[in-house]
């Protein structure tokens, strides 16, 4: 059984490389760590890509070592090109200031910020206040020009033009480590894989200026058995803040995922004992469909809480077991009679468009009460509510509530 925090990061399948492996599962069996993940402020809520970074932190708090939750109010201004083929919208110091508070209130289901075990920390509060020549003199001696455009954050924006503001982002990331490591001890940083150039060149930083044994360590991106990265819907992401994806959504996301898929979710984003993990990811057949429902309601568990958990389950076993409750299902409300169902839709965002919802029609893709509609100007009528309520069916997995108002 694994005991260092290490070993259960390696067998949970969390590594994905480090700067020294052993000298890091030594740190972590020895000493209280302080680390940090980096979080740049780019939108209001974190999402599910962020999820197995707070997912790697909190494995690390609950061994005892100390996260430092960075938030990027000075990176924030200039965008990582990591990833990227276009460069990142700028943002205004108002809007990072209110993404990064948005983070703050997400982060705190998985982290304790109590009595210092935890810090959140904005990398504005020293970046906004260098002096160019004074870092220029302090830094720029420990990279070369030829090593960063090396960097695959790099060589992927070469050919559309990369930028000298994005060309800084390395160095401003690696001056973080250095100022949390003399600020705070801290000596591991952590991110997904495609940070791996920036955080070796915080920590050969770091360890040039310093003389001080710092490590860096990167975990597996979350993605599906084809490659692609998950989380990705088709409305877009795939948010942490149930205002911008709904409970419901995000549940049935996690119940929809693929077979292949199961117990590598089951692993990185739940604390289910890794006995049970395996077990669950076995089962083939309608029997994955149980691993599934175990995996969407812890997943929605640790984002949402229990409550929202529940009551998300709750939906999904009306619509797709006959039992349970209607209540909890995205709602829309009738503000009229005798009112086409197609911009009823259009109206509650179900479809982005009258032509959108017109296609899936002419797909045999919309159902109202498990009846197919073939007419796009479907005209609702008292016949088609029960008790006040009907529902309808988009594609083979999204169901809504319509309610007279």
């Amino acid at each position: 059984m694994a005991t260092n925090v290490f070993d259960v990061l390696k067998e949970r399948g969390y590594i994905a490389q480090c700067t020294n492996e052993e000298e890091v599962r030594s740190l972590l069996e020895n000493e209280q760590v302080t680390f940090y993940i980096g979080f740049d402020p780019t939108a209001d809520s974190l999402h599910v890509g962020h999820f197995l970074g707070l997912m790697v932190m909190s494995h690390l708090q609950r061994a005892g070592h100390r996260p430092v939750c960075l938030v990027g109010g000075g990176t924030g201004t200039v965008g990582d090109p990591s990833g990227r083929t276009d460069m990142r919208k700028m943002l205004t110091d108002e809007d990072i200031e209110y993404n990064c508070n948005q983070f703050k209130k997400q982060m705190a289901r998985f982290i304790d910020f109590s009595d210092g075990k935890a810090l959140m920390v904005n990398n504005g509060d020293w970046l906004r206040k260098l002096n160019y020549i004074e870092l220029l003199r302090e830094v720029g001696p420990h990279f070369t020009v030829n090593r960063m455009l090396a960097a695959e954050c790099y060589k992927n924006r070469m050919e559309k033009g990369l930028t000298f503001l994005e060309f800084n982002y390395m160095i401003m990331q690696s001056y973080d480590f250095l100022e949390l490591h003399r600020r705070y001890n801290l000596k591991l940083e952590m991110g997904g894989d495609d940070q791996w150039s920036n955080i070796i060149g915080g920590v050969e930083l770091t360890r040039r200026i310093t003389g001080d044994a710092v490590y860096g360590l990167t975990f597996t991106l979350l993605t599906k058995s084809d490659g692609q990265k998950m989380g990705k819907t088709a409305g877009g992401a795939l948010w942490l803040d149930k205002d911008k994806t709904s409970t419901y959504d995000f549940y049935q996301y996690w119940r929809n995922v693929d077979d292949a898929d199961v117990e590598k979710c089951l692993s990185l984003l739940t604390f289910l004992p890794m006995d049970e993990v395996r077990r669950l990811g076995a089962l083939e057949g309608q029997e994955i469909n149980e691993a599934k429902k175990v995996l969407a309601y812890e997943v929605t568990k640790l984002v949402h809480g229990q409550e929202e958990a529940d009551k998300a389950k709750a939906a999904a076993e009306a619509v797709f077991g006959g039992s349970g409750s209607n209540e909890n299902m995205p709602t829309i409300e009738l503000k009229s009679d005798g009112a086409k169902l197609l911009e009823v839709l259009v109206e509650a965002e179900v479809f982005d468009s009258k032509g959108e919802g017109r296609r899936l029609i002419q797909q045999n893709g919309l159902s109202l009460n498990d009846e197919k509609v073939s007419d796009p100007d479907y005209i609702l009528s008292d016949s088609d509510f029960t008790n006040g309520e009907a529902i309808v069916k988009k594609g083979k997995k999204k169901f809504y509530r319509l309610i007279k108002g």
